[in-house]
């Protein structure tokens, strides 16, 4: 059996009061570095970890080090598991894209599987190239405990997939920063957890 932990990062700015953050490279703030070592912690106590996989940009990969080093483990950037592309909305604040573009905003919030964000990636092709990031990363670690480190839209279409729920499922799941969903992987998926927070109590 396989064990795959999920983890979004730590904090980082434009998540308070939200902002379509993708693909900027944000570096986690103090509070964010404290839920980084808090996690690491709370890792440590459960599972040995044998590889870690995150996406390429820094708030990920600064979460992953962190998390691998009571292993000796390094962080392995992965193109696949990059954050959602916002597009046009990239880096605006929620609120301002509500009120120039309240259809748009509106059909992203109710039925996600069905829009586009202008200029940027639908929610179906995030899932394609997560989804074989993650069975090549399954594949390759059999038998192994696998953390992958990454962004809300990452885990959220991840946990979609292996829930076997449809893509309109989307929002049904809303990973907090360094949360850890936990699932066991042999002949098929078996979710063991989803988005545990209680280690960060004292961030």
């Amino acid at each position: 059996m396989t064990t795959l932990l999920l983890i979004r990062h730590g904090e980082v700015t434009g998540i308070n009061p939200p902002t379509f953050r993708g693909r900027q490279d944000l570096a986690l703030t103090e509070k964010g570095l404290r839920q980084a070592d808090l996690t690491r912690d709370f890792v440590r106590q459960h599972w040995s970890l044998d590889k870690i996989f995150c996406s390429p940009l820094s708030r990920c990969v600064r979460t992953a080090n962190t998390l691998g080093a009571p292993f000796r483990l390094e962080a392995n950037p992965h193109a696949g598991l990059i954050d959602i592309d916002y597009g046009g909305w990239g880096g605006m604040h929620v609120a301002d894209v509500e009120q120039r573009w309240p259809r748009e905003a509106r059909l992203w919030k109710v039925a996600p599987h069905r829009f586009r964000i202008p200029g940027g990636e639908s929610i179906q092709e995030v899932a394609a190239r997560t989804t074989d990031a993650l069975a090549t990363i399954l594949e390759s670690h059999p038998q192994q405990t696998v953390a992958v480190v990454t962004h809300d839209s990452v885990i959220r279409v991840l946990l979609c997939h292996v829930a076997g729920l449809p893509l309109s499922s989307y929002w049904l799941f809303q990973p907090s920063p360094c949360g850890v969903s936990v699932v066991h992987v042999e002949d098929g998926f078996t979710m063991q957890g989803v988005n545990s927070t209680g280690h960060l109590a004292s961030a």
